[in-house]
């Protein structure tokens, strides 16, 4: 392990190589079938790079300029505790939900329930097989959901993959109960148009509203037809989970003619995703709104009434996003972070050839007031360390850091690791913490690296789609304070008021 006491811009002299060129014309000009986001719904297969790309990855390597082969590296106010690597459930990692001593971590094959009580020795409580991607998680007392986004024979934790033209394929949300965590108990399934990519909780005491996000709709598919414009939202009660069921398809892109009123995407807007649905949402119930990022859009909306969500303002970036993904308020809801996941999370778009700007996150003020209020574009981050040509790396999931006065985030980077940045100041963001490894391969691009990165009561917690499930201690005085807000339960598209 390397300790790097200061945060480090990598200058490699890696050149414009063809299979560097070759992949940002692929992804400033090919059609929307290039922004599809995060790993598919078996192991994504390596691909290989030119032999002159492998050979500056190694000289970049021998010269310090970025890690080796699953090095780890970190700034001097991080550090790492312990990795627990997968064990029954061999898929990609992915999301991450909490709840009182419980760490709960998706896996495309399941789920897996830690004991976090001691950060620095996780126990494995429970490994749950339920094949089916992304297998995004969340927790709300004694329930569990997990969203289902690929074509299944049926709705039991024992289905096989089965195509979307068929009628009787399914995919959505499905329910858990977790009262006993040695022992979940699947309960309820609920079909979902275009099936459920990601999902968000809206908590009320007798019930629980899950806001689905899915899209690409095809003609050919029954169950996802387009336009399919909107979110599913599905009404969970606390005491019958079984009788969960979808409630109302809010259109929040109306328009007319099939495609409906998002962004229309290529050739219109080049290298941007057609919005065909939204991808994430971050409620802030305490505030009574909601962001989401939508594909080609990235929207604010008021959730006053949780079942008709009613849109604020829409705005949108065809120069430099090409896929809204993600969406963070700060704690004073008078900002929102979008994140771009420029190449679906499957590219590497770190580095000189892509640049600053692309694949990076957007910062926007909300200025004025009720529904009035507008999302007003700031500026970017992105990391400042390149990454080699083999690592996909790209803006993805986070969390805030509690600090009262302060707009502080740790993001989860793929295999640009774990980034924690300061946004305080809207137009300057910066860096103020890292942990990475090294390049999984030097001859392969192959996907790994960090999918989220939260804070919770005191420690990092990071899903890691090859490496497992890792904990993180950052200690440093512009964080430190966080250390004394704990929670009870946290899933971060539902923001918490932290200092309630």
């Amino acid at each position: 392990m390397i300790l790097l006491k200061e945060s480090r811009t990598r200058r490699r002299r890696m050149g414009v190589a063809a299979a560097a060129a070759g992949l940002l014309a692929a992804l400033l000009t090919a059609g929307p079938a290039v922004a599809t986001p995060d790993p598919g719904d078996g192991p994504t297969a390596a691909k290989g790079v030119s032999k002159s790309t492998e050979a500056e990855v190694k000289a970049a390597i021998a010269e310090g300029e970025i890690p080796g082969q699953d090095e780890i590296v970190h700034s001097d106010n991080i550090e790492h505790l312990v990795n627990i690597p997968k064990d029954a459930l061999p898929g990609t990692n992915s999301d991450l939900a909490f709840q009182g001593k419980y760490a709960f971590s998706g896996n495309y094959d399941g789920f897996r329930i830690f004991d976090i009580s001691n950060p620095k020795a996780p126990r494995t409580v429970a490994q749950v097989l339920c094949p089916g991607s992304q297998n995004d998680i969340s927790v709300s007392g004694n329930l569990l959901f997990l969203s289902t986004d690929s074509s299944r024979s049926d709705s039991s934790c024992s289905s096989t993959t089965q195509p979307a033209t068929e009628k009787s394929s399914w995919e959505g949300m499905k329910v858990f109960d977790i009262s006993d965590k040695k022992n979940p108990k699947y309960v309820a399934a609920v079909e979902t148009a275009c099936g459920s990519h990601t999902h968000t909780l809206v908590p009320e005491r007798r019930n629980v509203y899950l806001y689905v996000s899915s899209y690409s709709p095809n003609a050919t598919y029954p169950d996802c037809q387009p336009p399919h414009d909107g979110i599913s939202v599905i009404k969970v009660p606390r005491n019958a989970p079984e009788k969960a069921a979808v409630v109302d398809f809010p259109v929040l892109f109306p328009g007319e003619g099939p495609d409906g009123g998002g962004n229309p995407g290529a050739p219109t807007n080049p290298g941007v995703s057609k919005t065909t649905g939204c991808h994430d949402i971050t409620v802030l119930p305490g505030k009574d709104l909601a962001a989401g990022a939508c594909m080609g859009d990235g929207i604010l909306f008021s959730i006053k009434d949780p079942e008709n969500p009613k849109v604020i303002d829409r705005v949108q970036d065809n120069v430099n996003f090409a896929f809204w993904h993600s969406a963070t308020f700060n704690q004073k809801a008078n900002k929102v972070v979008f994140t771009d996941e420029l190449g679906g999370g499957g590219a590497a778009t770190c580095n000189a050839e892509i640049g600053p700007n692309r694949g990076a996150d957007g910062i926007y003020d909300i200025v004025g007031k009720g529904d009035k209020r507008k999302l007003v574009f700031r500026s970017y981050y992105k990391i400042p360390r390149h990454q080699a040509d083999t690592e996909n790396c790209v803006a993805h999931n986070g969390s805030l850091i509690p600090v009262k006065g302060k707009d502080l985030m740790v993001q989860a980077w793929y295999q640009g690791g774990v980034s924690v940045w300061d946004f305080t100041n809207s137009s300057k963001p910066e860096e103020i913490a890292y942990f990475e490894r090294g390049t999984l391969t030097t001859g392969a691009l192959t996907v790994g690296g960090s999918w989220s990165a939260y804070y919770y009561n005191g420690y990092i917690y990071s899903n890691d789609i090859a490496k497992g499930f890792d904990v993180l201690k950052l200690s440093d005085r512009r964080t430190d304070p966080a250390k004394k807000v704990r929670l009870g339960e946290l899933n971060v598209q539902t923001q918490p008021d932290y200092f309630d």
